[in-house]
């Protein structure tokens, strides 16, 4: 009996030991830097999102300013005045595919909508591209009956909606993952 006691004591001061060995190796990702080096919200704030090149008053064009929008707020949040160090040109394709479709009606009643994205970070000083992705996103959504147009319109466009915040979030959190480990 005592020995298990001190077996599990030895065990806990191991553990403990472990920690106190790296805890001097963690630091969060978007803490303020003390060396004086801008830490990453910083970096962040230092990307300018030019506007996504669509046809103007066009679904597509709609989408892109969503994702503008969604992007631009994950990286500024409310904050202004950086200058700009770093450029991120946006292209995407998006589209529809009916998954299941009512046979008396012949109409869909639940679809997919798709946006596949490409970015490019270019950074302005050399003009020189540092880092290019793609992330995609697809998202379902249900059609009500065919004399509720304004519900299947409304529908479609949360669907385009939800689909620009997930481009974002993956933009995102690549550029942070850039900035943090330079790769």
């Amino acid at each position: 009996m005592l020995s298990a006691s001190i077996r599990i004591a030895a065990r806990l001061v191991a553990v403990a030991a472990l920690a106190a060995l790296t805890a001097g190796c963690f630091q969060p990702m978007y803490a303020e830097r003390t060396d004086g080096t801008p830490g990453l919200r910083e970096k962040l704030m230092g990307v300018e999102i030019p506007p996504v090149d669509k046809a103007n008053a066009s679904r597509e064009a709609r989408v892109g300013v969503e994702i503008r929008n969604a992007l631009a707020f994950k990286l500024y949040g409310n904050a202004t005045g950086m200058p700009p160090t770093h450029k991120l040109v946006l292209r995407f394709n998006s589209g529809r595919s009916s998954l299941m479709v009512d046979t008396n009606t012949g109409l869909p009643t639940s679809e997919n909508y798709s946006v596949d994205a490409q970015f490019n970070l270019v950074e302005i000083a050399s003009n020189k591209s540092v880092m290019t992705g793609t992330t995609f996103s697809r998202v379902s959504y249900d059609l009500p009956g065919s004399y509720q147009r304004f519900a299947r319109a409304r529908a479609f466009r949360d669907a385009e909606d939800r689909a620009a915040q997930e481009i974002a979030d993956n933009i995102q959190t690549r550029l942070a993952s850039f900035f943090a480990t330079g790769t």
